[in-house]
């Protein structure tokens, strides 16, 4: 493991060598993989450590319940919830995508990580007592409301990345859905922002 990629990570969250030793297993069966499956943006690949490995873990300063269930929706590679598992919080991955569920299976099992793994339709997974729902797809965010509703309970909080034009996102999510939202600065993109939702509702309801 390069010195510089500890240090690039703890400048912003606190990583043990062990959880940055395994990152880096991850890291290069990312590499390796996409050459044969299309993972991630081929032109992010140079840059992973930052735009999907420190993109993925600066969620954890915001994540308040160290013990709470984390669901990730629309996993993809993995970003950001695998990197949160490997980090040692408790997440259920979502992800209808054979190819991709298979290299998720393989990073866990190289990197000895505890992760459930859901190879289905968001919409037909359910699971109780989520404190986290994440997701880095590229969906708008009324769509991911619309995937979020069912885990949510009290206390419940949302936390999305989102680009530079995320005032536009929330305005349209506005007609359909009641929340409190804080645009939080991301730490790897100067105008992307990480949404932190809650109260998250239907209006009418």
């Amino acid at each position: 493991m390069p010195e510089a990629i500890f240090e690039l990570l703890n400048k912003h969250v606190k990583v043990s060598r062990e959880t940055c030793e395994r990152l880096t297993l991850y890291y290069d069966l990312l590499v390796k993989w996409q050459s044969k499956v299309n993972l991630v943006g081929p032109d992010t690949i140079a840059d992973a450590w930052k735009r999907h490995f420190l993109d993925s873990l600066q969620l954890a300063y915001f994540i308040e319940n160290r013990d709470g269930i984390i669901v990730d929706i629309g996993t993809g590679a993995g970003f950001p919830g695998l990197v949160l598992a490997i980090a040692g919080y408790d997440v259920h991955l979502i992800e209808s995508d054979t190819k991709k569920v298979s290299f998720l299976k393989e990073v866990a099992r190289i990197t000895h990580t505890n992760v459930a793994i859901h190879h289905n339709r968001v919409e037909n997974i359910s699971i109780d007592n989520v404190s986290v729902i994440v997701s880095r797809a590229c969906a708008p965010l009324e769509k991911l409301f619309s995937y979020s509703e069912k885990f949510v309970s009290h206390g419940t909080i949302c936390l999305f990345h989102k680009g530079k034009n995320y005032s536009k996102d929330i305005e349209d999510a506005n007609s359909h859905w009641q929340f409190d939202v804080a645009a939080l600065p991301s730490v790897t993109d100067v105008e992307g922002v990480i949404l932190k939702v809650e109260n998250l509702r239907k209006r009418g309801v």
